[in-house]
């Protein structure tokens, strides 16, 4: 009988060993995950049924007031439409210039690893400085229309900023020329992941260079571009800094290019009701939460399954 329990208590004993030491190892991660994100969700939800001036305790209750102001105000409508689009838009001209710079880089050709450092440098540069710059250059009398005047382009002169119908297209523009890089450096090394061998056998084989990237490199690169789709999503959802770099929180409003996050701020801390910023804040998260959770169940479970397996030590 003895013989019978010595392996099952070492083996309970390894067990909970292995537990200790997940415990110990991911504590600090776990007290700064609830200190810095869930506990201010759960402020910022609380603070959101009262109208609060952000001193002193909230007394004003309200309810769910503020989160029905929210839903019904068609400003936020309009916010919510812009983000929306940027997500679009983000995924659908960033994602195939990336795929094909990488496709470019990935091959032997002269100055390579200047364009790579070239289209890579946007990214790592500040957005405060990149959304000042931007800003400088495509005022009536800035960079962009002084350069369109150069060379002859003058009739093609507009208030790039300002104008209602350009304002959304420029900040595609801009969002597009700075976080490129990134995605191209995502899908270069998803690129250099694959094997030589695969192409080498389909060369073998006949195989043309587009059937190549069309069967082989694109079902391969898979999981490198859900995992960058995923991450502009998100981004998409919680742009802020070169909104309100550039165009401010009044000029977005009226420019079409306000987001989510201008909202919070114009409606919360700027109309003192903080109350009111923390309900829009509760849902940006929730709305961030509810896209992720979904593109998590039927976009990455092909890449998770089988990520995290079961079985005894």
């Amino acid at each position: 009988m003895s013989d019978t329990l010595a392996p099952r208590r070492a083996t309970a004993r390894r067990r909970g060993r292995t537990r200790l030491e997940i415990a110990v190892l991911s504590a600090p991660a776990v007290i700064v995950f609830l200190a810095f994100v869930i506990f201010p969700v759960a402020l910022a939800a609380y603070y959101g049924f009262y109208r609060w001036k952000g001193y002193g305790d909230p007394t004003d209750w309200v309810g769910l007031n503020n989160y029905r102001l929210i839903l019904t105000d068609p400003a936020f409508h309009d916010v919510l439409w812009h983000n929306g689009l940027i997500l679009v838009m983000s995924l659908a001209v960033q994602g195939p210039l990336a795929i094909g710079l990488a496709l470019l880089l990935n091959r032997r050709i002269r100055g390579r690893s200047t364009i790579r450092v070239l289209v890579f440098v946007p990214y790592i540069i500040s957005e405060v400085i990149v959304g000042t710059g931007w800003s400088l250059m495509l005022q009536s009398e800035g960079a962009v229309n002084g350069l369109l005047r150069g060379i002859g382009l003058g009739a093609l002169e507009a208030d790039w900023i300002s104008d209602p119908d350009l304002a959304i297209w420029t900040l595609m523009a801009v969002i597009t020329w700075k976080y490129l890089g990134f995605a191209v450096i995502l899908m270069l090394a998803g690129l250099q992941s694959i094997p030589d061998e695969i192409f080498e056998a389909a060369q073998i084989d006949g195989a043309s260079y587009w059937q190549i990237q069309r069967r082989i490199t694109l079902p391969l690169l898979g999981p490198t571009i859900r995992i960058w789709a995923f991450l502009s999503i998100i981004g998409s959802l919680q742009l802020f800094d070169l909104v309100y770099i550039i165009w401010g929180q009044y000029v977005s409003g009226t420019a079409g290019t306000s987001t989510m996050a201008i909202y919070m701020l114009a409606q919360g801390r700027n109309a003192g009701n903080y109350g009111y910023g923390s309900a829009v804040a509760v849902v940006m998260f929730v709305i961030s939460l509810v896209v992720a959770l979904i593109y998590q169940r039927f976009v990455l479970r092909r890449d998770l399954k089988g990520a995290v397996t079961e079985g005894t030590v």
